[in-house]
């Protein structure tokens, strides 16, 4: 295994004491050796500090641990890019303090990208991880597959409009492993984003620039828990407000680089929309599920006619100014 490149698994953590041990432990379970494991600690108050040092300390050759100058706290992004900023390895693993891997997650993730040379990024399918908490009954694990063509290449852009559209599930960063080049060259992560949307984010740079292959496979559970920043912020009603924050950054990004793909714009208007009117669309998907074929198939024929009577009424320049109007609202008639 000399000659396999070095992985760099960054998990940068806060007051993740509850957990971290059992992360930790999944790496060194791995059957793929040649890693180096960063442990980015994010300002924790609680136990996970000595735990992170303590691993450092008995494993100086694998395990390193790293934190912000005051043992400050900066956010996700901010101590991911801490991580990558100190990694080693030609590849890089992401692993949240809360998540874990199965053995085989590195080496088949590593076997996928030496095999697609193009490829910049890999993730596969996600196990919603509920039976870990043995108090709650009747809560069952689910596995969501990536909902794509697998292994294969994927070019860009079109796993970003996908998300945006919510067409595919969206890979959690524990399931996720990159090239370090390729990592670099976009900048990383935003630090401007400290809690949630920080892989969003992430991806909308990555796969606006670099191709992208799906597995099938589960290769981690990821832990659903009332203490992960996802639920605190759904609990304390910001995550509408996150989204549209993370939806106007991205504007701004595809603007300031010159991005005019249609097919990106279009699903950001898409998903600008639904996040300010969520209940018209929950209604319309509703309305979509209870119509049958035959009425749908009806609907369009009644539109066409519709069409048909209106370039006949109007004069024809004025027909054409308003379908280039339309078009550059993205409605769709």
């Amino acid at each position: 295994m000399k000659n396999y490149p070095l992985v760099t698994i960054i998990t940068n953590f806060l007051n993740a004491e509850k957990f971290i041990e059992e992360t930790i432990a999944s790496v060194f379970s791995q059957t793929y050796r040649r890693w180096e494991l960063l442990l980015v600690d994010d300002g924790s108050n609680d136990g996970s500090s000595k735990i992170a040092l303590r691993y450092a300390q008995h494993y100086p050759a694998r395990v390193r641990y790293l934190e912000h100058p005051g043992h400050e706290n900066r956010g996700a992004s901010a101590s991911r890019n801490l991580g990558i900023s100190a990694a080693m390895g030609k590849y890089i693993a992401f692993l949240d303090a809360d998540d874990v891997w199965f053995p085989e997650k590195l080496e088949r993730q590593v076997k996928i990208l030496m095999a697609q040379p193009e490829a910049a990024m890999v993730y596969g399918a996600t196990q919603y991880w509920y039976s870990w908490n043995t108090n709650i009954e009747g809560k069952q694990d689910l596995i969501f597959g990536p909902g794509v063509e697998q292994d294969i290449l994927i070019r860009p852009p079109y796993l970003l409009a996908r998300f945006l559209k919510d067409e595919l599930p969206i890979p959690c960063p524990s399931d996720v492993m990159v090239r370090r080049d390729a990592t670099v060259e976009v900048g990383g992560f935003e630090n401007s984003f400290r809690i949630i949307f920080t892989d969003q984010v992430f991806y909308s740079k990555f796969l606006l620039r670099w191709p992208v292959v799906v597995c099938g496979d589960n290769l981690f559970k990821y832990r659903k828990h009332t203490e992960s920043s996802v639920a605190v912020v759904k609990k304390s009603g910001g995550w509408r407000n996150a989204r549209l924050g993370y939806l106007k950054w991205l504007e701004h990004y595809l603007d300031n680089n010159s991005i005019t793909d249609r097919q990106v714009r279009r699903a950001l208007r898409h998903a600008r929309l639904k996040c300010h009117f969520p209940a018209f669309f929950r209604l319309s998907s509703h309305i979509r599920s209870r119509i049958g074929p035959h009425i749908r198939y009806r609907i369009l024929i009644l539109k066409e006619a519709l069409r048909t009577m209106v370039r006949r009424i109007l004069p024809v320049a004025f027909y054409r100014r308003l379908r280039r109007s339309q078009h550059r609202l993205g409605i769709r008639t």
